[in-house]
């Protein structure tokens, strides 16, 4: 099974920006898609983005301007861009991956894998 790392959190201040990697152990079948989630201190786990095999894109955030999702599958690393860091993109961000449902394009549940997770805290 394929196994995701995600790297690139820190602390960062406010204004800043910020590039989060997460690299695939291996090739996952297509289609398939993979994102980027969320989670802050006390809040649950909400989606910030995903981008399918086909390079669909998706943003779940209001701010959408402040963040690229891309992916190389050459290289089997999905990237999560974040610009003018605020305070309130504070958390850990998490990898997700998952087989595409073909009618909807959106993520099989149940059968995701996720990272483990990298934090990221923006400073006032």
């Amino acid at each position: 099974q394929v196994q995701l790392e995600e790297s690139g959190g820190g602390e960062v201040q406010a204004g800043g920006s910020l590039t989060l990697f997460c690299a695939a152990s291996g090739t996952m079948n297509r289609p398939n898609v993979m994102g980027w989630y969320r989670q802050a201190p006390g809040k649950q786990r909400e989606l910030v983005a995903s981008v399918t095999s086909g390079g669909l894109t998706t943003y779940a955030v209001s701010e959408k301007s402040r963040f690229t999702i891309s992916r190389d599958d050459t290289k089997n690393t999905l990237y999560l861009q974040i610009h003018n860091l605020k305070p309130e993109d504070t958390g850990v961000y998490y990898c997700n991956a998952a087989p595409m449902n073909r009618n909807s394009r959106t993520p099989i549940r149940g059968l995701e894998i996720w990272g483990q997770g990298t934090l990221v805290t923006v400073s006032s």
